[in-house]
C-alpha cells in the first residue's frame, strides 16, 4: 500500500467532498519526540523522532473543511488538526492549520465568508505568534488560551462547555 513506514503511528485524513486529499501521521509513542533519538545518521548526528510526518510530495492542506460548509457565522482556526477536532465536536466549527509555517496564501480567501473568524492558537509563544499573524492574513480575533495550554487540555479539563466559553465571554 505504500504507508509501512507510518506503521504505529494515528492516520489523520484530510477529508473533503470529494474524498481524502491527504494524509499526515502523528506519534502515538508516550515520549517527548522532540527529545527522543531514532537512530544516528551517516555522520553521527542524532535524528529525532517527529511528533508529526506528512506523505512526501503533498502540499499543505486545511484540516477539517467540511466545516467551511457548516451554517455558522464563524469558524475556528487551529494549530492542529486534533484541535480543530475538538473544536468541531464541542459545537464550533473549526479548521486546522498542520504546523504554524505551513499557512498557505489561499487559505484566508476559504474563509471570507465568515462574520467572525477565531484563532485558537496554543498558549505559548509559538501560538502568540501564530495568532498575531492570522489576525493579519485573516482578521482573526484571538480566543483566550491561558498560557501553556491548548483546546484539548481545555477540553478534557472543562468539557465542550469550557470550550465554547473561550469564544463567549
Amino acid at each position: 500500500m505504500g504507508h509501512e513506514s507510518y506503521r504505529g503511528r494515528l492516520s489523520i485524513p484530510y477529508v473533503t467532498p470529494h474524498g481524502v486529499v491527504n494524509l499526515r501521521f502523528r506519534c502515538l509513542k508516550n515520549h517527548a519526540c522532540s527529545k527522543t533519538v531514532i537512530f544516528t545518521d551517516e555522520k553521527g548526528k542524532p535524528v529525532y523522532c517527529p511528533k508529526y510526518l506528512s506523505m512526501e510530495g503533498y502540499e499543505s492542506n486545511l484540516y477539517n473543511v467540511l466545516d467551511l460548509k457548516r451554517d455558522s457565522p464563524f469558524i475556528g482556526i487551529t494549530e492542529g488538526e486534533l484541535d480543530a477536532i475538538t473544536l468541531s465536536i464541542s459545537g464550533i466549527p473549526a479548521v486546522g492549520v498542520p504546523g504554524v509555517e505551513n499557512w498557505e496564501d489561499h487559505f484566508s480567501r476559504c474563509l471570507a465568508d465568515f462574520d467572525v473568524i477565531y484563532s485558537f492558537a496554543d498558549g505559548d509563544t509559538a501560538g502568540r505568534k501564530f495568532s498575531k499573524f492570522l489576525a493579519r492574513e485573516a482578521k482573526a480575533r484571538k480566543a483566550p488560551i491561558p498560557k501553556g495550554k491548548d483546546v484539548n487540555q481545555i477540553y478534557q479539563e472543562g468539557g465542550p462547555d469550557a470550550v465554547r466559553a473561550l469564544i463567549e465571554q
